[in-house]
């Protein structure tokens, strides 16, 4: 009697990263559309016939039809596959809205769109699904509520599929937008609660999981790139629970202190050491202590330009990096006349100055030096 399910969600098909530049971007996008190949391969290698996606299959309504259909195209690659595809806070069914355009053409049919609160059985597997699909962004009513009080054959395996918050029993969880009830499998005698729109990885208690979304899109988002194998053995018994990895690219956060050219090229190795596929590795990278001039500029060569190239995308945040100017940086950009003056006077600014003057004078100074040393290397 032992089922196997693939559970995921939160694909935010057309899901647009505005942060990258447009060949990069074209790159994430594609790798979504890749994790549904990943999912399906998976699925026939463990002999799953059910896939659950619980909601935000599309990252918004407004798409185009190629947008629209490449899921659907990928999907149709796996007819020994069950797709049960779930409307979520991003892609609601709304009359005439986009599940309506999907039906208007022709489905596989080895996908279901759950559109309605309503069991749907399978009897040859002993198995019932109760979606509760998001009919509007945001609603005050516990979707998965109607569960409760179904008349269903005994004997069933139920799994329900939800998209919503897991919240506690308060009196502000009235004020919560699709909030959804954590002890709703024993409520509802569910063997197990398939959830999405956490985008991380999350065990809410033994039949009740976030499965993450099956590609990392954000710095923020904690175990994301996976999805879950359940294997149920009987409606009573706890699921048996698998995670699996489904993702292409790794987002990652790194902070470190820089003082000396030294720091830099240990930070430099540091990130060519965190991969082999630098090429799928999107950092976030926040760097502080302090710096000459010329070690800035040498911060720029190493770092900026040198192994951002090797990453997939790299950002940056030098907030709390500080220039200190010292009288080598003075002398390469000039020993005497007009130009060492303005450069003497951008120094004090950067240690007299107000918070605004202070950083608008060691931009300026940064600027003045490469520019300098630029000039001088054409010279040569």
């Amino acid at each position: 009697m032992r089922i196997k399910i693939i559970h995921t969600s939160d694909w935010q098909i057309g899901k647009v990263f505005r942060f990258v530049d447009n060949q990069t971007m074209g790159l994430l996008q594609e790798a979504r559309l890749e994790a549904i190949n990943c999912l399906g391969e998976f699925a026939e290698k463990n002999d799953v016939c059910h896939i659950l996606v619980a909601g935000d299959v599309y990252d918004m309504e407004a798409l185009s039809p190629r947008s629209l259909n490449q899921p659907i195209e990928r999907m149709r690659n796996f007819p020994g596959v069950r797709w049960h595809l779930l409307p979520g806070n991003h892609d609601p069914h709304r009359p005439n809205g986009l599940w309506d355009r999907l039906f208007r053409g022709t489905l596989p049919d080895n996908i279901y769109v759950h559109t309605r609160p309503e069991p749907v059985i399978f009897e040859n597997e002993s198995l019932v699904l109760l979606p509760a699909p998001l009919l509007h962004r945001k609603t005050l009513e516990d979707p998965t509520a109607y569960m409760d009080n179904l008349s269903l054959p005994e004997g069933l395996i139920r799994v329900g599929i939800a998209h919503g918050t897991v919240v506690g029993f308060g009196s502000d969880d009235n004020n919560i937008p699709n909030h959804i009830a954590p002890d709703r499998p024993v409520r509802s005698g569910l063997s197990y609660l398939a959830l999405g729109d956490w985008h991380g990885q999350r065990k809410i208690n033994n039949r009740c999981w976030y499965s993450g979304t099956p590609e990392t899109d954000g710095f923020d988002v904690l175990d994301g790139g996976k999805a879950l194998l359940v294997e149920i053995d009987d409606p009573v018994a706890d699921p048996k629970i698998t995670p699996f990895d489904t993702g292409r690219y790794r987002w990652i956060r790194l902070t470190e202190r820089i003082n000396r050219r030294e720091d830099i090229d240990f930070l430099s190795e540091k990130i060519r050491s965190v991969d082999e596929n630098l090429n799928r590795m999107l950092v976030h990278l926040k760097v502080e202590g302090t710096l000459s001039l010329g070690d800035r500029e040498y911060f720029q060569q190493q770092i900026t330009d040198g192994v951002s190239a090797a990453l997939g995308f790299l950002r940056i945040d030098d907030s709390q990096l500080l220039s200190s100017t010292t009288e080598e940086d003075l002398d390469r950009i000039d020993k005497r006349g007009f130009v060492r003056a303005a450069a003497e006077k951008l120094k004090r600014m950067t240690e007299e100055g107000n918070d605004s003057e202070r950083g608008l004078a060691a931009e300026a100074l940064q600027r003045l030096y490469l520019e300098h040393t630029k000039l001088e290397a054409e010279r040569r």
